[in-house]
């Protein structure tokens, strides 16, 4: 039987670990092929380590042993010239892109960065890095004319009016969250006259770096115990896998979800019906 996405390609940002490493494994695993990209180094204003080369190279080596093709590409979101690179580099390797996955984000900030700062790098990391990402890869998927489809990575906090405290990080991360959701269902209109479908996914709390380091758990403890409903799933579980978002992507970029655009898709274990 063939593959759901054989024959496809991928790009996929933020992947050389976390949510972004499944993504691709999960695509690929599916008959895609994938152009991985991710900064690989570090933002000062974020409080965790952020991904490096050595993890992006472990995830060109899960996507090569599924026997898929995979190009790696060390490249930032904020810089627009870079993604358009990014883009051709990997077209030129592996085919016209037909899946779009604007995934790579920041969260929790640094106690050293400076309350603009920190909102600043927010926004440009988790929303025109997605605008970057689309603007690079939605021309040449356009002109093809064979149609594809995107996903952008949000958040819960994205959909609620939880999350936010007044500072810049925090106030960043829950602002840009929201703004991915405009950009989708608009991106949905503008993009469906070239059959292409724009949808966002929007995860609750996963166990990825970005939630499981010494900094968000510092938070937490930290935290009042009161504050425990904000942060809460209505299922029984604290932390979703990053392999539930993959595989809720999966379908959403599949031809079972051929009439799915402009929605924003929770995988959440009911944090936003709470």
């Amino acid at each position: 039987m063939t593959a759901p996405l054989e024959g496809k390609v991928a790009f996929i940002t933020g992947a050389a670990r976390g949510q972004g490493r499944s993504h691709a494994v999960r695509l690929a695993q599916d008959g895609a092929d994938v152009i991985a990209v991710d900064i690989c180094g570090p933002i000062d204003s974020v409080a965790y380590p952020m991904a490096t080369p050595e993890d992006l190279k472990q995830t060109k080596a899960q996507v090569e042993a599924l026997g898929r093709r995979i190009v790696g590409i060390e490249a930032d979101v904020r810089d627009a010239a870079a993604m358009r690179a990014a883009v051709a580099e990997g077209v030129s390797e592996l085919g016209p892109i037909d899946i779009v996955l604007a995934n790579a984000g920041i969260g929790m900030m640094s106690d050293d960065a400076g309350e603009e700062e920190a909102f600043r790098d927010q926004l440009e990391v988790n929303l025109f890095g997605v605008w970057n990402t689309v603007q690079a890869a939605a021309p040449g998927m356009i002109e093809r004319g064979r149609g594809g489809a995107v996903v952008l990575t949000g958040s819960t906090l994205g959909l609620v009016g939880r999350g936010g405290n007044g500072r810049g990080g925090s106030d960043g991360y829950c602002a840009s969250k929201h703004a991915v959701v405009g950009l989708g269902r608009t991106w949905a209109h503008w993009l469906a006259p070239y059959d292409i479908r724009v949808n966002s996914v929007h995860p609750a709390g996963a166990n990825t770096p970005m939630v499981m380091n010494d900094a968000v758990a510092a938070l937490f403890a930290d935290a009042p115990a009161s504050s425990g409903a904000d942060v809460g799933n209505l299922l029984n579980v604290g932390l979703i896998e990053a392999e539930d978002v993959s595989n809720a992507i999966a379908w959403l970029v599949s031809d079972q979800a051929r009439y799915v655009t402009g929605v924003a898709l929770p995988v959440d274990a009911g944090f936003t019906a709470r």
